[in-house]
């Protein structure tokens, strides 16, 4: 998208696309707020899929999920696995090289209501990310801990680590590398630098993955304990600690924001 189409939907006399109201909105003084309507669809769309796959699992696992070499296991959970690892191979590739091949080069004739509107946009997807957090930990990890709590454990693929580790993980991988790349071409305050605090939050879900791997091999050969506190786990924890670096970049959003906004209130005060 355009600067210039941009800046007609933040004032102009045109009538925005449906786009341009969903993720850039502007209130009567034509001035850029927080898109609520982006965070409502994404809530719904997070909250149907996390409930549509959590029963799912509720309704399935019990019944086809116990044993991995059952032909029902193959059918109603390898088939799952195979079908949404592609589907975010495919997602994942195409994102990504939309995200990177739309760049702007340039970002000198960015207006600053179109960057406060662009740093409203990565607020509202913050909220969305720590949703999605909430709904991985309290639906999926406890499931998982619950799940291997009661049943034996056989192979490193049953249906709460086909729901956790190859569904949640790869897809908010995924998500945070589109992030990662969409504030580094899309904002000036960060072009041509790197963000430490966000690459940190990208790196913490990127590295769980083989950490997962070395969970796995411990607990067939030589580890079969399931506590949360377990040594084996902690490599989780110390990456998950990962995602306090948010906090860092947010006060460099906030920063920036507080300047762009001291702009707009004496511009509208002219």
């Amino acid at each position: 998208m355009s600067t210039k189409v941009e800046e007609v939907a933040l004032g102009g006399s045109a009538k925005p696309k449906l786009s341009e109201r969903i993720f850039y909105p502007v209130d009567a003084r034509g001035q850029p707020k927080i898109p609520m309507i982006y965070m409502g669809i994404g809530f719904a769309m997070m909250f149907i899929g996390s409930l549509s796959y959590r029963l799912y699992q509720h309704y399935f696992s019990f019944d086809f999920g116990l044993d991995y070499f059952e032909a029902d296991f193959q059918i109603y959970w390898m088939n799952l696995l195979k079908a949404q690892l592609i589907l975010i191979a495919v997602f994942g590739i195409w994102a990504l090289h939309w995200v990177w091949k739309t760049r702007e080069r340039t970002l000198d004739d960015l207006t600053p209501e179109r960057e406060l509107a662009r740093y409203y946009l990565i607020f509202g997807t913050l909220a969305l990310a720590s949703f999605s957090k909430l709904t991985a930990l309290g639906l999926f990890a406890e499931a998982d801990a619950a799940w291997h709590q009661v049943t034996i454990r056989d192979t490193d693929f049953t249906p709460t680590h086909i729901g956790l580790f190859y569904f949640m993980m790869p897809l908010d991988v995924v998500g945070m590398v589109f992030v990662l790349i969409w504030v580094h071409t899309r904002l000036p305050d960060f072009k041509n630098r790197l963000s430490v605090p966000l690459l940190m939050v990208v790196t913490g879900p990127f590295l769980i993955l083989p950490n997962l791997g070395f969970n796995e091999w411990g607990h067939t050969f030589f580890y079969a304990e399931e506590l949360f506190a377990a040594p084996i786990h902690w490599g989780f924890v110390v990456l998950g600690w990962m995602f306090f670096g948010m906090v860092g970049f947010i006060l460099q959003c906030l920063s920036r924001v507080s300047k762009l906004t001291s702009f707009q209130s004496a511009t509208i005060a002219h």
